[in-house]
């Protein structure tokens, strides 16, 4: 694991409206402090961060391709993927992570579970790592330390 030098952070639709789109569940914190916050978080764990937003699937899964690839070549670590609305929509995603073989940890802003049903079922937990829900833009930060656990697992002392 020593040639790692990345984690990539994508994010799906709607979140480059973040802090001014439902503040009361998805607060007042806009996309680029979330990105200072997940760079502050990659440099603990001495990473680079490529961090982006799409609001389109296609772009997403595309996104996910290159990052299964540099993660074989051993130039990243994985992602954590915030897909948004796409979690509960989209089995490309699903299949994406999965054929691309990427450590991926889902996270989420708000606790989806305590929403509305259709925000109940995901189609990336089956193929994620870990998942990260209900603690604010904190999550990010929470979910690059735990994929970076996963892929670098702590050595007993």
């Amino acid at each position: 694991m020593a040639g790692v030098t990345t984690v990539f952070v994508f994010n799906g639709p709607n979140l480059n409206l973040l802090g001014t789109r439902k503040p009361e569940v998805y607060g007042t914190t806009v996309l680029t402090d979330v990105e200072a916050l997940c760079r502050e978080s990659a440099a603990a764990h001495h990473l680079e961060l490529d961090f982006r937003q799409t609001n389109h699937e296609g772009v997403l899964v595309d996104w996910i391709h290159e990052a299964g690839a540099a993660v074989k070549r051993g130039d990243a670590v994985g992602l954590v993927l915030n897909a948004a609305a796409y979690t509960h929509t989209s089995v490309a995603l699903h299949d994406a992570i999965e054929g691309a073989e990427l450590p991926t940890v889902e996270v989420h802003i708000s606790n989806v579970h305590g929403r509305e049903t259709f925000r109940h079922h995901s189609f990336v937990s089956p193929v994620a790592a870990g998942i990260v829900v209900g603690f604010g833009v904190d999550g990010y930060a929470l979910a690059i330390d735990g994929l970076v656990r996963k892929v670098r697992p702590l050595r007993a002392v």
